[in-house]
């Protein structure tokens, strides 16, 4: 299983992962099983089409049940004075919204101030992948070291953007709901999303020690397992079944500041605000490197702006990525990603 795997991969070197021994071999060799799950099912989805509605149980299962398995059982078992790394928090968040507000901008002139059309644009070049592929690639690449910061990352990461986008939609289009409205309403998606649910119980899992069953340990370790392989495999299948006709000239420049501003970004306030330890750095760059999440797509499609384009953004940047994320990962495990930051 995927967790052994990760569990193998730690032991086995220095979980900042600074070996500076390592060949682009050895990175191809701990990436492509990923993009190759991606792959496997967008081969899948294109040979047997299956409607839209039969992910549906999928999707479920990994926002609601596999990914907040593996978010409790990672938070939990963190030292809660590992968590309180507000510099930390700082960097990275500044990071992504700096990548959305560039995005954003470069939108808001090639849409002529469409500021509904710029949110999602936005949304493509500073939101990443960070629920289906970080937690996986990231824990694979550094062990254990990297299960906190990832995790941070990803409460902070949602809390900004999927605040955010909706307020701008509000403001866009003020006659269709009252700011208040659509506020409370944001607040209340972001409270009762199923991950930072099981990130504020782990949080206080491991603020109180509190051991769980076994029982009730080990059916969470088998969906932890899960969660990797079925949201990578979900990716490939729901990025096969979009449509791109044609490809907007200004999507390549988001999928431009997602998978290269984005990392740097992180990197400059990383340096700025640290300095931090390896791991935490390495996996901070690594998650800023992910391409587009679906969640880019999702927004689009449910306020019926950018839609084409935020599918094409999901298919050329997960594309893209693995050139450009296998780079930075070699570039992470030789050492080179943290002496800068440091």
């Amino acid at each position: 299983m995927l967790r052994c795997a990760i569990g193998r991969a730690a032991r086995a070197r220095p979980a900042a992962g600074l070996a500076k021994s390592v060949t682009m071999l050895d990175i191809l060799n701990l990436a492509l099983p990923f993009f190759g799950l991606i792959f496997l099912g967008l081969a899948a989805g294109k040979i047997k089409r299956i409607d839209d509605s039969g992910l549906r149980w999928m999707n479920f299962f990994i926002l609601y049940i596999a990914l907040p398995a593996l978010f409790y059982r990672i938070l939990a078992r963190t030292p809660l004075d590992e968590l309180r790394q507000y510099g930390f928090i700082g960097a990275t968040t500044l990071a992504t919204y700096s990548a959305f507000a560039l995005a954003f901008s470069f939108a808001t002139i090639i849409r002529d101030g469409r500021l509904d059309e710029s949110a999602i644009a936005g949304l493509a070049g500073g939101y990443g992948n960070i629920g289906y592929m970080g937690p996986g690639i990231a824990l694979a690449a550094l062990g254990e070291a990297a299960a906190a910061p990832v995790a941070l990352i990803f409460c902070f990461d949602t809390l900004l953007l999927f605040s955010m986008v909706p307020l701008l939609m509000a403001l866009a289009a003020p006659q269709r709901r009252k700011f208040g409205t659509v506020a409370l309403g944001v607040a209340r998606q972001i409270l009762l999303h199923p991950l930072v649910i099981a990130s504020a119980l782990g949080i206080a899992s491991a603020a109180l020690r509190l051991e769980l069953p076994v029982a009730l340990d080990r059916s969470l370790r088998l969906l932890e397992a899960a969660a990797a392989p079925s949201a990578l495999f979900t990716l490939g299948v729901t990025v096969a079944l979009r449509r791109v006709d044609s490809l907007a000239w200004e999507v390549p420049l988001m999928v431009v500041i997602k998978l290269v501003l984005h990392p740097l970004l992180a990197l400059l306030f990383l340096h700025l605000l640290g300095p931090f330890d390896a791991a935490w750095v390495n996996a901070a760059v690594l998650m800023a490197s992910l391409p587009p999440a679906l969640n880019v797509f999702v927004f689009a499609r449910q306020y019926d702006v950018w839609v084409a384009q935020a599918s094409s953004a999901v298919l050329v940047g997960t594309a893209a990525s693995i050139v450009t994320l296998t780079t930075i990962m070699w570039l992470v495990r030789a050492g080179y990603v943290a002496n800068l930051a440091n």
